[in-house]
């Protein structure tokens, strides 16, 4: 079974840097670059998204912000994360209208919860209606209020370790504090998750020095040291890192 490289630079060589041809098939040795139907074939074939979910995320994508939204490969991520670990107590900072989170409850057990973080009550209103409606309204603990506040008031009340996994989605100027106060939450061997590491590649650009993309770029070149956690980021979305803390 022979294997050919195929080198870009002759006349009529299409594949990139990466590619590898064998049998009349291509593959790769880093991650395909997703072309619009190629994510349509995605979803139809590797997401399974219940009404509800659907439903929630058709509404978010009439608001101002919807860009916010997490997509739903993104969220069944984290539902078979959560199924996996077999998560019982969860955090989510930055909640937006609830579609990660009730992803998350999903996947909880009948007696598990969820700490949702997030400033908003307007949308949030709307995480409430809809797990009203999937009948999840007991795995819910929303609280409202600067996430930094919450989070230590969260740890002076139930101290250290008491949480399963941790998924950040909020403002990337405060990224490390709310990734500190996690990993302080959360037990050994549980995962905090921390969203949008690629900010749509403005990560790479050194002409892009706003605010937030420099915390993000800051935050990954800090985290990629931190001896505390094994990490792995990932190209899903917008890109994930997921962090797992060590004894």
């Amino acid at each position: 079974f022979k294997v050919l490289r195929v080198v870009s630079g002759a006349r009529g060589a299409t594949p990139e840097i990466g590619a590898y041809r064998t049998a009349g098939f291509a593959m790769s040795f880093k991650t395909t670059q997703l072309t619009e139907p190629l994510y349509e074939y995605l979803l139809a074939h590797g997401v399974r998204e219940g009404a509800l979910l659907r439903q929630l995320r058709e509404e978010t994508r009439a608001l101002p912000n919807s860009a916010m939204q997490i997509a739903p490969d993104q969220g069944q991520f984290l539902q078979l994360l959560v199924s996996a670990l077999g998560v019982k107590h969860a955090i989510e900072v930055g909640v937006f209208t609830g579609y990660s989170t009730l992803c998350t409850a999903l996947s909880l057990p009948e007696d598990g919860r969820i700490v949702a973080c997030d400033i908003d009550a307007e949308t949030t209103g709307v995480t409430r209606r809809y797990f009203a409606a999937a009948g999840l309204s007991h795995k819910l603990d929303l609280r409202l209020g600067p996430a930094v506040e919450t989070l230590h008031a969260l740890l002076q009340a139930e101290g250290e370790g008491g949480f399963d996994f941790a998924f950040i989605d909020a403002d990337k100027e405060h990224l490390r504090d709310y990734y500190e106060l996690c990993l302080r939450l959360v037990r050994p061997g549980a995962l905090v998750v921390v969203d949008n590491v690629l900010w749509g590649g403005s990560v790479i650009d050194p002409n892009n020095q706003n605010g937030t993309t420099r915390a993000i770029r800051e935050f990954n070149a800090w985290l990629v040291r931190d001896t505390r956690v094994q990490i792995s980021m990932i190209a899903l979305a917008d890109g994930l890192t997921m962090a797992r803390k060590l004894p």
